[in-house]
């Protein structure tokens, strides 16, 4: 029993990793692209660099609330088929001694 209970939640979490879309930022436009990242929530767009020629990728969010824990929504920007950078959002790492100085350096605000 405790083997069949091991097995459904593997692959439960395994089917929500492939529940992730996939789109290439620069076969879009900028609204397409933010489109599908706010109709689903989270996405991972892909681009080739064009400096360097490297693929890059990412996963973008619609907020907060798709972030991990410990992490919020930041501002991003990818390239589309109409904008060198489009905005977005993606998870970073909360810098809570940013919090904290600011408001110190600013008690009123």
């Amino acid at each position: 029993m405790k083997a069949i209970l091991l097995a459904v939640c593997l692959t439960l979490v395994a089917a929500e990793a492939q529940a992730v879309s996939r789109y290439i930022s620069t076969s879009m436009s900028c609204a397409q692209v933010q489109g599908a990242v706010r109709g689903e929530g989270v996405a991972i767009l892909r681009w080739t660099s064009p400096t360097s020629g490297v693929p890059r990728y990412d996963r973008y969010v619609r907020n907060d609330r798709f972030c991990p824990s410990g992490q919020e929504a930041r501002r991003a920007y990818v390239p589309t088929a109409d904008a060198r950078s489009c905005p977005v959002y993606n998870c970073k790492q909360i810098e809570r001694d940013r919090f904290f100085f600011k408001r110190r350096l600013f008690p009123h605000n």
